[in-house]
């Protein structure tokens, strides 16, 4: 299937080593920054969901890829595990409205050059983009691995294995499962789960987090009752035990 030439090239050679591909479903945020990434003399692309962001960034092959998370049709997330996988290697930076710790590090962990939370200031957000092309390509993406006892944990693919056998769960549930991992062996409190997997302006009970937990004893431990690696902490929250 032949593509339409991406928004941006038309009728001029794009700038060598100066394009930058905007994946980016807000009308009004796509349009302040491709006016601004222009004025500063680079070629821009522009799409407006996940599938035509990956499209456009398979054919055009741009230097850098400027990348929001809630898109149609295929997520920021998937667009990005899907190019390095492909073995796209050019410096991709997330601007994304969502601020929790777990998405940070899910977008870092998969290859992300930066994450830029919403709001953003202009300038910064330019200075990134200068300071990435720079650097040039970004490294390959290392599948980091972990394991405790029968689990097995996967941080960039975000897959859990318990006794061998791959396990379905939900992003969130992950998310709080790597936010308990990552503090190895440090009880953390219900609200600060909450800050590092929701974000700081989330409001939830300590009821939600309480379930999320319980659901994961019920998929990786061998006995929910007497849990080996996830544990409560009367008074506190809950620690992971390797």
């Amino acid at each position: 299937m032949t593509l339409p030439r991406p928004r941006g090239l038309e009728g001029a050679a794009p700038t060598p080593g100066r394009t930058v591909l905007i994946v980016e479903d807000d009308p009004s945020i796509a349009l302040g920054l491709r006016m601004n990434l222009e004025s500063e003399g680079f070629t821009v692309l522009s799409a407006e969901d996940g599938e035509r962001g990956l499209a456009v960034a398979r054919q055009a092959q741009p230097n850098l890829i400027i990348l929001d998370l809630m898109l149609p049709n295929v997520n920021g997330f998937e667009v990005l595990r899907t190019l390095r996988h492909e073995g796209y290697l050019m410096p991709i930076i997330i601007l994304s409205a969502r601020t929790g710790e777990m998405d940070k590090v899910t977008g870092l962990e998969l290859g992300a050059e930066d994450y830029v939370a919403k709001p953003f200031s202009l300038a910064e957000l330019l200075a990134r983009v200068r300071a990435a092309l720079r650097r040039g390509p970004a490294p390959a993406p290392v599948s980091r691995k972990q394991t405790f006892g029968t689990l097995e944990i996967d941080v960039g693919a975000r897959k859990v294995w318990a006794r061998g056998v791959l396990v379905e769960m939900t992003a969130t549930e992950f998310d709080v499962l790597l936010c308990l991992v990552n503090a190895k062996g440090t009880a953390l409190a219900r609200d600060e789960i909450f800050r590092k997997v929701w974000g700081p302006n989330h409001h939830g009970t300590p009821r939600t987090i309480d379930n999320f937990v319980q659901q994961l004893r019920a998929k990786l431990e061998d006995d929910p009752q007497e849990p080996r690696h996830l544990h409560t902490v009367r008074g506190v929250g809950y620690r992971f035990d390797e």
